[in-house]
């Protein structure tokens, strides 16, 4: 059984902005579907209006697919932030293991779904998520990611420039 972030309304009615940091054009899922510990369900709608839409071949290309995990591990970071109080943080995409895209481009007027489910996470911050993409109860990607989300974001991106400048 599914589980929402408050029980007055169901996920599918919350703006997925209020969970991701991303900001518009650049938020790439739809809603929010179901929740559960470690697993979210978000939704995809292939429109003329999607981001990275080709009207040539009336799709947009599956390596996006990657973007859909991300921000979906993302929208469950910020259910789980939101859940306690805490402020929705920025995390880094680090790379994918068991990249599988079954399909060449997802198509308008299509929906495609994207479950998340958590397989470990450490103190630190770094996870790896299982990840699928899935249309008309057929998967058509997946991938684990690996992803890490700094307690304290503004430190670890000075500290990353400070190392990039110290290495010239």
């Amino acid at each position: 059984m599914s589980q929402s972030i408050t029980m007055d309304y169901p996920l599918a009615h919350l703006d997925v902005a209020e969970f991701i940091p991303h900001r518009a054009p650049m938020i790439l899922i739809d809603n929010l579907l179901e929740h559960q510990t470690d697993t979210l369900l978000t939704d995809v709608y292939i429109s003329a209006q999607s981001a990275y839409f080709d009207p040539a071949t009336q799709s947009v290309p599956n390596y996006v697919g990657i973007e859909y995990m991300a921000q979906s591990i993302a929208a469950l970071a910020g259910i789980e932030a939101k859940a306690k109080q805490e402020p929705i943080k920025i995390g880094f995409l680090l790379g994918t293991r068991k990249l599988k895209l079954d399909i060449q481009a997802y198509k308008h007027g299509e929906h495609y779904q994207t479950r998340v489910t958590r397989l470990y996470q450490e103190d630190s911050g770094l996870a790896v998520f299982d990840c699928q993409i899935v249309h008309n109860n057929e998967v058509v990607a997946q991938a684990n990611v690996n992803v890490f989300q700094p307690q304290d974001t503004q430190a670890y991106i000075s500290d990353s420039i400070q190392g990039q400048e110290e290495e010239k």
